[in-house]
């Protein structure tokens, strides 16, 4: 996915996308209200953390969330371009924007994901896929960093931990091998 998009009009903005879903786990609405001031430290620089604000999650679901090393390379090189554009303002840009507008819309968040999943034959993916992805992979291993599921659930932005893991996927081959080591 990422090798596709950067191969089509803005791509570091369309990577960024993808991985603040996949590797973040941000609501459409959340990437389209995620702006600069929540990425970005005082000193100018891409911080190592995304400070969602209640404003644009869902609900009251402002969090803090660690950025993995792929997102935060994607995020600086976006910043490195968006920054220098005429009228930018740190405090109220919007890291995606689109070509006539400073910020974007939820729902054209949610119709690139559904192009960019239908110019790949992905079948039965969503805007939401990449989230539940993060949610599956985060809480898979967690328990290797010492955390818990609790943990996925404060990043995933979710009140009720049984919310969170209706998102996890089963793995037939894991509770195989899991059920020897018992």
């Amino acid at each position: 996915m990422l090798a596709y998009l950067s191969s089509r009009r803005n791509g570091a903005r369309n990577r960024v996308i993808f991985q603040l879903s996949a590797k973040a786990g941000l609501r459409s609405k959340e990437i389209a209200c995620l702006q600069w001031s929540m990425v970005v430290t005082p000193d100018g620089l891409i911080g190592e953390a995304i400070h969602l604000t209640n404003v644009a999650s869902k609900g009251q679901s402002g969090r803090v969330i660690p950025l993995n090393k792929g997102l935060r390379e994607s995020l600086v090189c976006l910043w490195e371009h968006e920054r220098g554009t005429p009228g930018f303002d740190i405090r109220t840009g919007y890291v995606v924007r689109s070509e006539r507008s400073p910020r974007t819309s939820s729902q054209s968040v949610v119709n690139m994901f559904q192009r960019w999943y239908t110019d790949l034959k992905y079948v039965g993916c969503s805007s939401h896929s990449g989230r539940r992805t993060f949610i599956t992979n985060v809480s898979r291993k967690i328990s290797l960093v010492g955390g818990s599921l609790r943990d996925v659930q404060v990043m995933a932005g979710h009140r009720n931990l049984q919310t969170t893991q209706r998102y996890i996927d089963h793995d037939t081959d894991c509770q195989r091998k899991v059920v020897n080591l018992v």
